[in-house]
Formats: structure tokens, sequence, C-alpha cells
């Protein structure tokens, strides 16, 4: 039985991408394949999805910090709709629904019918981020998350859960199984950004966070195996 009973995936951009730029098809049917196992146990799923595959706002330093973010929160709704698709091509249900209004290409965000759609066993993919410039992806996945009274987010990352230190240049880094809100915030651990574990925190948000690279591992994690850090 499943651990969980409702969930918000937060999925990057980079994974729907086979060199870390753009779109290709194997990877977003590889990614839809992992929703689809998790939705099969029952359990109700949101998913956020980045844009890092197409475009980093933060990393734009010529530009206006908010035009370059709306710019990143536009890339999302591309991944969006080629997950949507690739869901429904495996036979899941779901609703691409975007933070901003652009109702010619997807639905705009409206709790009421989000509600509805996740009490139906019906998929909701989350674009556009939160809608507003300075916030980032992991924040709309917290705020989702907090909206629809998700059990927990699940994170895949390029690493396997939270160190205490950055493991790619201290090979002594120290992995936590389970760590509290207020630890990551207090040492600045780069779970995801601070705003998003803030959010959790005062809602009482379980994240998850293991690699991306898990071998079946969404699945793994809603059936409660330990896998990666538990924020809580």
């Amino acid at each position: 039985m499943a651990k969980y009973n409702r969930v918000i995936i937060k999925i990057s951009g980079e994974a729907l991408s086979t060199n870390k730029f753009g779109i290709q098809n194997p990877a977003v049917e590889v990614v839809a394949q992992q929703i689809k196992s998790v939705v099969d146990k029952g359990v109700e799923v949101g998913v956020v999805v980045g844009g890092g595959n197409f475009w980093r706002g933060r990393t734009s330093q010529s530009m206006d910090r908010a035009k370059a973010d709306y710019i990143g929160m536009l890339a999302t709704v591309m991944n969006g709709l080629a997950l949507g698709e690739a869901l429904s091509a495996i036979g899941i249900d779901n609703h691409v629904v975007s933070s901003l209004a652009i109702d010619k290409v997807c639905e705009t965000f409206f709790l009421p019918n989000v509600l509805n759609y996740l009490n139906n066993k019906q998929v909701v993919i989350f674009v556009g981020g939160t809608g507003n410039p300075y916030f980032s992806t992991d924040s709309a996945a917290s705020l989702r998350a907090c909206e629809v009274h998700a059990d927990a987010i699940l994170c895949a990352k390029a690493v396997d859960g939270i160190y205490d230190s950055d493991p790619g240049s201290n090979p002594h880094a120290k992995k936590y199984d389970e760590i509290s809100y207020d630890k990551v915030i207090a040492d600045n651990l780069k779970a995801m950004d601070l705003t998003s574990i803030a959010m959790c925190r005062e809602y009482g948000v379980k994240l998850v966070v293991f690699s991306k690279d898990e071998p079946n591992g969404l699945a793994r994690v809603v059936d409660g195996e330990k896998l990666g850090t538990i924020v809580k």
C-alpha cells in the first residue's frame, strides 16, 4: 500500500532531455512511465516541471530579472505540454494548468478545478512557476503542495540526497537520511531554495530528495522505501 495519498512531483527540465537542452521524446517517455507507476498505485499526483533545459533566468546577467524569469516560465509551459502528451499516450488522464493566462495553449490555474481533477485521480501538470518573477519552480512546488494539501513533495535531483557540503567537491561530505527544516535553513543546505523550505516547514509538507537516476525511484519512495533524504 502506498505511503502517500497525494504528492507533488518536482521534475527538472533537464529530465526531459537526453543532452540537457530541449525536449527529446525518449526522455519524456521515461518520465511519463515513472509518473504512471505512481498513479497505478492509486496515488493522486501533481507535477511541477522546471524549464532549465531551455532557459535559466538567474544566469542572464544582462537582462532584467523579471523578463528573464518570464522566459523561464514559458519554458516550463513547453515542457508541461510535452509531458502531458506523453502521459496521454500511455492512457493517463491529465491536465496542464498554467499560472500564466494563456488559455489558447492550456487552462489557467483555478484551485477548485485542480482539486476536482486530483480527487478524480487525474494528473495535474503545473506550469508557469508561481506566475511571478523572483520565485523558482521549487517555490512553485511548495506553493502547489500547500494549496492542494499534498502529503509530500518528491524531488528527483542530480545528487542522491542532501549533504552537509557539496559532495561534488568534498569526498567526505555526509549525507543525511533525515533532517529538519530548521537544520536545512540554518546551514543553508542546497536541497531546494530557502523560500520553498520555509513554506514546507510552515505548513508541514514533507520533502523527499533522491537521485533522478535511481531505478524506479518515484514508485519506491511512494511505497515508503527510504531513498535519499527526508526533510520534515
